[in-house]
């Protein structure tokens, strides 16, 4: 009955625990009292409730005044200037001697500014004077000296579980390290016998909610010295009744939710302290008492505080300690794949020739390389269709170009089909604006995890209403988990990010390198093409002399030379026709190069349409048929030089055709994936065997005799061809000999230059 009531209302659930306002409780614990003072005359605008009972003095006294009258002469000064002190946190703990009448009483005073108000709390001390220097010293120099010979992160944790435990007296002290969503796993653990063992289980991150540990990342010790004590309301003054941030108050009021779990858990009194790494929370030690009530004075607290800042920056070395060995060897293998990318001029190619050393790189079971459209598959990777909706995928979101997780189909539910062989999977782009991944993966592995009680039951009926409360039970609570790999150890993301930014660099080196030569290939294809036009221009002259004296030799002397002479002239004759046609071919190759191109958006049908009509004798002398199923698509093009390639292509369709029955079509296509116009002329002629489609483009070459199919000079689909780079388009052919050929082309498309890869 309960459980059906928890399910049916949306409105209770644990990110209600999330929306807590922890922050603002409006109360603090018993054991101190707090205090807010305006600045800079020190006058109180709030107190606890409790001050009676702590201070001696009636709250209704305290509020609106200034705290000097309340404190011993000879310490009022000295506490006045350090209140007043920008370097509070290093002054902490302040003493202050409370004065009722002629009784005084010792109190620690921990202060803060935060938003702007000042906040004194003030806890009962058995001295009048600060601890010494040396007595701190000497309560932690073992602790720290067992720290730093700590040889690995467990020796580490095992060290400093104990040394806190010696300096408090809990009951228990654990380390509680959180995962990448906030379970927590016990790694070490000092206990007494009555405290029961909680080493090697995991708790669920509902625990400690978001806010909680946004609380915990801001301050560094939080103490609860009974779970019993009463809530003391921090009374205010009218006009400061805003409620009071408390996030960094060390006697603030805890959650009622978390008291009930403590309570639950057998635990009278607790303490935990943060543990950082690189700014975020990466754990917690957490002391608990189950014997009963348990106050830790303040010098003790920073003592315990400052081996929780010792051991946080010790964290990173002894966790890399634990992987030292297998560090060095991706260090290794990384210096390799990047030696061998270096010398390669596709080093994508290179890169996937290395499946070993890739696979162990991120110590993997397969991996794929997609790059430009093409993917290459290693080792045990999903099949091609499941991995080409991954790549999709991937390339829909938006993150730092590298994507890691160690149960993928959590995210990406389709991984439920293939996760035998990926679970798991690290992903990193090797260019910005494509689909160009690198991915790895690992199979799903079952997995057995112990919990510190059950987790999934948070949520109760009282009284007739759902309503949130911990669970009761703390017993090793085993679940069995499907769907999630081993998980990736943090030198293997590492080494994956390494390798994306030395690919991204070999990229950057190629393009540059490909820019320079691009730069250097057009100011040679310019100088080319001036020298083309020039020489052709200038052997015209000498040229059309020996053509025209050989003509005038043979006027003026052809009757009376023999056979043989007259015949050689006449040799001359053709060959220099021929010749000037090479010349002048030669020099409309040279002008398409140097020409500069007239780009308007054209309508293709009109261009046609002019191209017939200039062929029209031409088609009806040789009886060809002419197709247009579809109108063309509009194109960015130049008109005069698109119309030659029209020209020319149908032309070469009439000539080149043997059928008695001719036709020739046009038409368009869409072409590759993305989706580009792809014009063709198709013809029912010869046909062109698969071996001479790249030499026909080549200037001056002939696949058949001078005089055959009409003759011609060979310079036709190498002008053609030029036509069409110019447009950034390609041209190719599709063709079956003795059937037909179709020659396709496209128009305004990406130059074939690699892609400049880039964050």
């Amino acid at each position: 009955m309960s459980t059906e009531l928890a399910r049916s209302s949306p409105e209770v659930d644990l990110s209600n625990c999330d929306r807590e306002p922890i922050h603002i409780p409006g109360a603090i614990q018993p054991h101190g009292v707090l205090l807010v003072l305006s600045e800079p005359e020190l006058r109180l605008t709030h107190v606890s409730e409790n001050a009676p009972s702590v201070l001696g003095t009636p709250a209704g006294q305290l509020l609106g005044a200034e705290l000097g009258r309340f404190i011993e002469p000879s310490v009022r000064e000295p506490l006045e200037a350090g209140l007043r002190s920008e370097r509070l946190k290093q002054l902490n703990p302040l003493k202050v001697v409370w004065r009722v009448g002629s009784v005084d009483r010792f109190f620690d005073g921990i202060a803060h500014r935060h938003q702007g108000k000042l906040i004194l709390e003030l806890e009962p001390s058995a001295q009048r004077e600060p601890v010494p220097f040396l007595s701190f010293f000497h309560g932690v120099r073992e602790g720290l000296s067992r720290l730093r010979d700590a040889r690995d992160l467990q020796e580490l944790c095992e060290a400093v579980v104990q040394e806190v435990r010696n300096l408090t007296g809990f009951d228990r002290a654990i380390i509680y390290r959180f995962d990448a969503e906030w379970h927590g796993s016990v790694l070490a653990e000092a206990r007494d016998a009555r405290a029961d063992p909680y080493l090697g289980l995991r708790f669920p991150a509902s625990d400690i909610p978001r806010q909680a540990r946004e609380l915990y990342q801001l301050n560094g010790l939080r103490i609860i010295s009974t779970i019993d004590y009463q809530p003391a309301r921090v009374l205010a003054l009218p006009g400061h009744e805003a409620p009071l941030d408390m996030s960094f108050s060390v006697l603030r009021s805890v959650s009622p939710i978390h008291l009930e779990y403590l309570h639950n858990m057998g635990v009278q009194a607790s303490m935990s302290i943060s543990l950082m790494r690189d700014g975020k929370l990466w754990g917690l030690i957490s002391c608990t008492h189950v014997s009963g009530p348990k106050y830790v004075p303040y010098e003790v607290r920073t003592a315990c505080e400052f081996l929780g800042e010792v051991m946080s920056s010790l964290l990173a070395v002894k966790e890399g300690n634990e992987d030292y060995g297998q560090r060095i060897r991706a260090k290794s293998i990384h210096a390799s794949l990047l030696e061998r990318m270096a010398r390669e001029v596709d080093f994508v190619s290179e890169l996937a020739r290395q499946e070993a050393a890739l696979l162990e790189l991120v110590h993997a079971h397969g991996a794929a390389i997609h790059f430009h459209g093409r993917t290459t598959v290693l080792g045990q990777a999903p099949a091609d269709e499941h991995l080409s909706g991954l790549i999709e995928w991937l390339g829909e979101r938006t993150g730092d170009g590298l994507f890691c997780t160690d149960r993928l189909a959590s995210e990406y539910p389709e991984a439920a089909n293939f996760q035998q062989v990926a679970a798991g999977l690290i992903a990193i782009s090797m260019s910005r604006g494509r689909n160009n991944f690198v991915l790895w993966f690992r199979p799903e592995v079952v997995q057995t995890v112990s919990w510190g009680g059950n987790p999934t039951k948070p949520v109760e009926v009282d009284r007739g209403e759902p309503r949130i409360h911990p669970r009761k039970s703390f017993e090793q609570w085993k679940e069995t988990v499907r769907g999630r790999c081993l998980p990736w150890k943090g030198y293997e993301v590492e080494a994956a990010a390494e390798l994306r930014r030395s690919i991204i660099d070999v990229a950057l080196q190629r393009s540059e390198e490909l820019l320079k030569l691009n730069t250097e290939l057009e100011r040679s294809n310019v100088e080319l093409d001036a020298f083309a036009y020039a020489a052709s221009h200038d052997l015209k002259e000498p040229l059309r002399g020996i053509h025209n004296y050989t003509l005038l030799a043979l006027r003026e002397a052809g009757e009376v030379l023999p056979t043989g002479p007259r015949e050689r002239l006449d040799t001359v004759v053709r060959l220099t026709q021929r010749m000037e046609s090479l010349i002048n071919s030669l020099l409309h190759y040279a002008q398409v190069g140097r020409t500069e191109l007239l780009l308007r958006e054209t309508d293709l049908n009109e261009v046609v349409n002019q191209v017939l009509e200039l062929l029209r004798s031409r088609l009806e002398e040789a009886n060809v048929e002419v197709r247009i199923p579809h109108p063309l698509p509009p194109a960015r093009c130049d008109r005069v030089r698109i119309a030659e390639v029209f020209t020319n292509l149908i032309t070469n369709a009439i000539k080149y055709n043997d059928k008695a029955a001719r036709w020739v079509e046009l038409g368009a296509v869409r072409e590759g994936s993305e989706a580009r116009v792809a014009y063709f002329v198709r013809d029912n002629g010869i046909g062109i065997k698969p071996e001479y489609h790249e030499t026909i483009f080549r200037i001056f070459k002939r696949l058949h005799g001078r005089d055959r199919f009409g003759g011609g000079t060979g310079t036709g689909l190498t002008i053609v061809k030029r036509i069409i780079e110019r447009h950034n388009g390609r041209i190719w052919l599709e063709s079956t000999p003795g059937q037909g050929s179709a020659f396709f082309f496209t128009l305004a498309a990406e130059m074939g230059s690699p892609e400049p890869a880039g964050e």
